[in-house]
């Protein structure tokens, strides 16, 4: 699992509308704040967690499903265990026409659910954070001190 770092960039950059699933009401959660960071940058987050259903959490409705959210979802950002992944992958496929990412989060990796989403030409990204990711892409990280080996001029 080796992601170039142009290919990190460039599902960043087009992804407007993100699927949280396993998002947490607890602000301690990484859930909860990698979901929030995502909303601070310009995202439309949807939260999706059938525990916290019709909650609210960034200005959202936190839906039982992915079903239950709106259609224009273009990546599906999956805080779940590896064995869950793969239903969370079908009925992703099956409600967004729109469907471009499917982001397993650091720790979650299920190749079979990575294969079904890449044969409908979905790009998957697995064992990684979109937060780190775009932090280090977009120079966030190295003002906190962090060599992320992207040359830029911003401070």
């Amino acid at each position: 699992m080796s992601y170039s770092d142009d290919k990190l960039k460039e599902i960043l950059t087009r992804t407007k509308v993100v699927a949280v699933v396993g998002v947490s009401m607890n602000p301690v959660r990484p859930s909860y704040y990698v979901a929030r960071y995502l909303s601070l940058k310009g995202f439309t987050v949807i939260p999706v967690n059938p525990g916290h259903a019709g909650k609210r959490l960034f200005g959202q409705e936190v839906r039982a499903s992915l079903a239950d959210c709106p259609d224009t979802v273009d990546m599906v950002d999956i805080f779940r265990r590896p064995e869950y992944v793969p239903p969370i992958v079908e009925e992703a496929l099956e409600v967004f026409p729109k469907l471009r990412t499917i982001w397993m989060q650091i720790g979650v990796v299920n190749q079979e659910a990575a294969e079904l989403a890449e044969a409908r030409g979905v790009d998957v990204v697995m064992d990684r954070c979109p937060k780190i990711e775009y932090q280090r892409l977009f120079g966030e990280l190295r003002m906190g001190g962090f060599n992320t080996g992207i040359i830029s001029s911003k401070l």
